[in-house]
């Protein structure tokens, strides 16, 4: 065969009927194809977060002594989304929502198949989706053949996530809040303990070491060279030998108490933000639209069908006529 314009045109005019009539009844098929009798319409429902780049509340709303200070209101970037994802990918985040919206009668699941689970967790792939859009934020979206059940998963969905990250962050807060009051607690037992023994040196005479040694040895001194009683030099000699027998101990007590005391701020500060941490947990996420029932369905898309049906069959029709011309010229040829 030719296949030059002018004999297409000719081809195409010579067998026109077939080539519009096909066509025209797959588009009737597509249609009817696509309608609710025979395809299930779903319904989506999306909700758009932001990750937030700390969930810290000492660190965001506390003095710090550093200048590392965090900004509550920041939008976090790519790292904070992955972890979003992570987490919404989790079984905890699927087992809640499949028992909580009865997942495995919704989506029509044998409950008493051997592999209901896997057919589930292939049905809820196929219905819940998360992303990480070009601007950083997580888009969840859920298709339902109820539109209420959708926006209502959506949502859900979203809250979980920041229940979740909220369950993680205040276990391990909770768990350093800990760590933190332990060694608070040892360094106040080491405190007392300092301060019982610097009372005992007291009540032995032991106030100022530097400032006794010094007025009772030049008391002695002038004592001595005065010709003082016996008695009284005896007893500034006994004061002086206590001062020297404990002296030593009493200054590095109270140097210790010093520089633990210092500590003991410190870790008492440290201890008040560990507190806020694992009693008050800020929001992982920031929420930018809320999940609502759709009012249009989102699949199928019927005009897409039906294009799909009306082209195909036209191409196929095409390539069924061009066989049976081949084979028709292929006997003719034979015969001759």
């Amino acid at each position: 065969m030719d296949y030059s314009s002018t004999n297409l045109l000719l081809f195409l005019y010579q067998w026109r009927k077939p080539l519009l009539v096909i066509p025209l009844i797959s588009v009737v098929l597509g249609a009817l194809a696509s309608s609710s009798l025979f395809i299930q319409p779903l319904y989506k429902s999306t909700v758009v977060v932001f990750p937030s780049t700390t969930n810290s509340v000492s660190k965001a709303l506390l003095p710090q002594t550093s200048f590392s200070d965090e900004d509550m209101l920041e939008f976090g970037a790519e790292e904070q989304a992955e972890q979003l994802l992570q987490i919404l990918h989790s079984d905890q985040i699927f087992d809640t929502i499949a028992s909580q919206f009865e997942l495995l009668k919704h989506y029509g699941v044998d409950a008493n198949g051997p592999y209901k689970m896997t057919y589930l967790r292939e049905e809820f792939k196929d219905k819940v989706s998360f992303k990480r859009t070009q601007f950083m934020s997580v888009e969840i979206e859920v298709l339902d053949t109820d539109p209420v059940i959708a926006a209502k998963m959506a949502n859900e969905i979203t809250d979980l996530l920041d229940r979740a990250k909220s369950r993680i962050q205040r276990n391990r807060a909770q768990f350093g809040f800990l760590i933190v009051k332990k060694e608070y607690n040892k360094v106040r037992a080491d405190l007392r303990t300092m301060e019982d023994e610097v009372s005992i040196l007291r009540t032995k005479g032991v106030h100022d070491y530097e400032q006794q040694s010094a007025v009772i040895s030049e008391q002695l001194a002038i004592a001595q060279v005065s010709g003082g009683s016996k008695s009284g030099i005896r007893s500034l000699q006994n004061t002086l030998d206590t001062l020297a027998k404990y002296g030593g101990r009493y200054v590095s007590l109270r140097d210790e108490l010093s520089l633990l005391k210092q500590e003991e701020v410190k870790i008492r500060t440290k201890l008040d933000q560990a507190r806020v941490d694992a009693e008050q947990i800020m929001p992982a996420t920031f929420r930018v639209t809320k999940a609502i029932p759709a009012e249009r369905k989102s699949y199928p898309v019927r005009w897409l069908i039906v294009v799909v049906f009306a082209m195909g069959s036209f191409v196929a029709t095409m390539l069924a006529i061009l066989v049976k011309n081949a084979v028709k010229e292929l006997r003719v040829n034979n015969d001759l």
